[in-house]
């Protein structure tokens, strides 16, 4: 087909999605209850609006924290977790990356965090040129300026970065902006509740879930 051609089909992409990120957009959506939506359907649609077939779907999370000996309730979220991602692991185009939960105790309190799950991302950036030399865009969820240099460099390669994030004006938010981040891609898009609305999830599909 000829370049222009309405026929012409759409270049492969890879998607990226970092949960911890699209989790806790769904919950601020939701004012304060998480939406319900299906990731791959999620991934699927903001790949057609960009013109591009994902190849890939690169998806980052880390299993919920398990004490030793792991208590009733930590139990059962890691049950629920480990069907959230045999459902996920259906779809063949779906890669799993995991990392791990801390727990922390910061003035009497338990705080969880995610450790790795940036080093895997950047990784798995740095690996477009060898394991996917066709590919010349991608698509970033997230949040994370810490993914700049891995950006930067993937332009070196002719790779454009197209991310997808969300910010408010207000400083200090959960949600503040990056301009170094903005800046170094190819192109950015703010997500809006309608992206997760636009995915719903079907009746026996993933459950809506986070591991902290």
């Amino acid at each position: 087909m000829l370049p222009g051609d309405p026929k012409r089909l759409p270049d492969e992409s890879l998607i990226f999605l970092d949960e911890g990120f699209i989790y806790k957009l769904s919950k601020h959506f939701g004012e304060g209850k998480p939406i319900k939506f299906d990731r791959i359907s999620f991934a699927k649609n903001i790949s057609k609006k960009q013109n591009l077939y994902y190849k890939k779907i690169f998806y980052y999370n880390a299993p919920p924290f398990q004490s030793n000996p792991s208590t009733k309730e930590e139990n059962i979220k890691r049950e629920g977790y480990d069907n959230f991602l045999k459902k996920l692991q259906k779809n063949k185009e779906f890669i799993i990356r995991e990392g791990r939960c801390q727990r922390l105790k910061i003035d009497g309190k338990f705080i969880f965090r995610q450790k790795y799950i940036d080093v895997l991302i950047t990784i798995d950036l740095m690996k477009i040129p060898l394991d996917y030399p066709q590919i010349k865009k991608v698509i970033l969820v997230t949040s994370d300026s810490d993914f700049i240099p891995a950006i930067r460099e993937l332009n070196n390669y002719g790779i454009k970065v197209i991310l997808y994030t969300y910010y408010e004006k207000t400083r200090n938010t959960n949600f503040s902006r990056s301009n170094d981040l903005i800046k170094s891609v190819y192109k950015y898009v703010l997500l809006s509740k309608q992206e997760f609305e636009n995915a719903p999830l079907i009746k026996g599909g993933q459950e809506n879930i986070y591991t902290m």
